[in-house]
C-alpha cells in the first residue's frame, strides 16, 4: 500500500522499498557489453554460444534454429541463426544490424548488443559501444590482426570502453596451437597499445565447439592440453568490476528535471531530478551547479526505493538541496570542493564518427546534446581524420562522409560544462543533431580520445 505524507512524495511500504531495493541491485550487477568482429569471424555464433549455455533461450526458439539448420543442410545446430533475426541477415549469413540481448548469470546480468562487422556498417558499431561497459572483439586465429580488427580497437578506444576483451576463435581450426595464439596475441596487444588501450585480456576460443567460452573444464583441456589455464571468457566477463569504478570518479549528475509537487501541505518541496553518471552523492554534500556556479548543501536524496543516505553511479535520485537555487534541466551537479571540475566552454575541440549518409557541410548549423542540454551550434570540420590503416590523423578532405572518424570545432550558442572525454566519458560525450529534420548526424567526444602512431612492425 502508498501512502501520501505531506511533502507531497509518495511513501512506500517496507516491502515496497525492499522490493526497489533489489531492483537497484540488480542493476547494479548489470553489465552492458557490445560484441564487434570481421565478417565471418563466428561473431554470430559466439553470441548464440553464450545465450545457449547460460541456458537463456527458450525451448520453441531452439527448436526453430534448429529446423533451419536441417533446412539449410547443417547436420548441427547452428547458433549463429540465434541472433541473426533479420531475415536478410539469414539470407545473408551475415549481421547487418545492432541486436540487443539479454542473458544472465547466477552472478549479472548482461545487456548485448550484437554489431555487424562490415565496414559500412561502423556507425552500427560506434551505437553499440557508446553506452557499453566492456566490449569483446573476436579476432580469426586462421587470419589473426585484419583491417576490422584495427577498426573495432580504434572505436573501443575512441569510446573509452572500459573494459575490452578480445576473444581469439576458431581455435579449434589450428588444433589449439599455443603458438600461433601466442603470435596472434602479440599482435592484438601491439594495436590496443597504438590506438591507447594499454590493458586489455586476450583468451583463446572455439565458439562452434563451445570450448572456453562458458565451461572452462573437460574438453577444452582435452583440446588445448595445459597451456591455457586462464579463464573463459564468460568468467572474465562476470569478474569485471564497473560500479565501484563508476563510483570512485568525481561526482557528475546532470539534471534531468525539477520537480515541484505544489501540494498545499507541502508546497516548498523541490527536488533536481537525474541519473548519477559518475561518483557518489551524500546527504551533507556541497554542490555546484554548472553553467552558473550556485552552490548548496544535500538535504535528501529521494530513490525508487524510498529516502537514502548516498547514492552511486547509474542511481535514479531525486536531490533536495538546502537553498531555493536557480537550477534547472540541462546543468550538472559536482561536488563544489571536488579536484577536477567540468569545464564550462562557448565552443568545443572534439572528434566525432559520422553517422549520417548526408556528409557534413562547412560551417554546417546544427545542434549539439551536451549532457541534458541542447544548444544550437555551428559545426566545422578540422581536415584531418582517423587512418585505420596508419592508425594516425592524416589530412582529409574538408567533408565529413559516413563512417568517417574526423577533427571538428563547435561554436555554441550557449555555454555547457563538458569534461575532456579521456577523463569523464559520460560527460565528455555530445551529440550533433540535424537542426532541420532532427536526425542525428554524429557522435562526438570532447578532446582527441585517439593518440595512436603507426607501427609497422604489424
Amino acid at each position: 500500500m502508498t501512502t501520501t505524507t505531506g511533502t507531497g512524495v509518495d511513501e512506500t511500504t517496507e516491502a515496497e522499498r525492499e522490493a526497489a531495493a533489489e531492483v537497484l541491485a540488480a542493476a547494479r550487477s548489470e553489465l552492458r557489453l557490445v560484441v564487434a568482429g570481421s565478417v565471418d569471424d563466428g561473431k554470430s555464433t559466439l553470441v548464440g554460444r553464450l545465450l545457449f549455455d547460460t541456458k537463456s533461450i527458450l525451448a520453441d526458439t531452439y527448436e526453430s534454429i534448429t529446423d533451419a539448420s536441417r533446412r539449410r543442410g547443417s547436420e548441427d545446430v547452428d547458433l549463429a541463426l540465434l541472433t541473426d533475426g533479420l531475415r536478410a541477415e539469414r539470407e545473408q549469413g551475415i549481421t547487418i544490424d545492432v541486436a540487443y540481448r539479454y542473458f544472465s548469470t547466477p552472478r549479472r546480468s548482461f545487456v548485448l548488443a550484437d554489431t555487424p562487422g562490415h565496414t559500412q556498417y561502423t556507425r552500427n558499431t560506434v551505437t553499440g559501444a557508446s553506452t557499453a561497459q566492456a566490449a569483446v572483439v573476436l579476432v580469426d586465429v586462421r587470419h589473426g590482426v585484419s583491417v576490422q580488427t584495427r577498426r573495432h580497437l580504434a572505436v573501443m578506444a575512441l569510446l573509452r570502453v572500459p573494459s575490452v576483451i578480445v576473444a581469439v576463435n576458431k581455435m579449434d581450426a589450428q588444433a589449439w596451437s599455443r603458438a600461433r595464439f601466442d603470435e596472434v596475441a602479440a599482435d592484438v596487444r601491439a594495436v590496443a597499445r597504438n590506438v591507447g588501450l594499454p590493458e586489455i585480456d586476450v583468451v583463446p576460443v572455439s565458439a562452434l565447439t563451445g570450448q572456453n567460452v562458458v565451461d572452462g573444464g573437460g574438453e577444452r583441456h582435452d583440446a588445448a592440453g595445459d597451456w591455457y589455464s586462464g579463464a573463459t571468457l564468460l568468467e572474465l566477463l562476470e569478474g569485471i568490476d564497473v560500479t565501484s569504478r563508476a563510483a570512485h570518479e568525481p561526482f557528475r549528475m546532470p539534471v534531468q528535471l525539477v520537480i515541484r509537487p505544489r501540494t498545499p501541505e507541502h508546497p516548498d518541496y523541490r527536488g533536481l531530478a537525474g541519473r548519477i553518471a559518475a561518483g557518489t552523492l551524500r546527504v551533507g554534500d556541497v554542490v555546484r551547479a554548472l553553467p552558473g556556479g550556485t552552490t548548496s548543501t544535500v538535504t535528501g536524496l529521494d530513490t525508487p526505493a524510498g529516502p537514502a543516505q548516498e547514492a552511486a553511479a547509474g542511481e535514479s535520485v531525486t536531490v533536495l538541496l538546502s537553498d531555493e537555487v536557480d537550477v534547472g534541466r540541462g546543468q550538472v551537479l559536482v561536488h563544489a570542493d571536488g579536484e577536477r571540475q567540468p569545464r564550462v566552454l562557448d565552443s568545443l575541440d572534439g572528434v566525432v564518427c559520422w553517422l549520417s549518409e548526408k556528409p557534413s557541410t562547412p560551417n554546417q548549423r546544427v545542434l549539439v546534446k551536451a549532457g541534458t542540454k541542447v544548444v544550437r551550434a555551428m559545426l566545422t570540420t578540422s581536415g584531418q581524420a582517423w587512418d585505420v590503416d596508419a592508425q594516425d590523423w592524416v589530412a582529409s578532405d574538408e567533408q565529413a562522409q559516413l563512417n568517417d572518424i574526423v577533427r571538428v570545432g563547435v561554436r555554441l550558442a550557449e555555454s555547457v560544462a563538458v569534461d575532456e572525454y579521456t577523463d569523464d566519458r559520460h560527460t565528455g560525450g555530445f551529440l550533433v543533431i540535424d537542426a532541420a529534420g532532427g536526425a542525428t548526424l554524429a557522435a562526438g567526444m570532447v578532446g582527441n580520445p585517439l593518440t595512436g602512431r603507426f607501427d609497422p612492425s604489424i
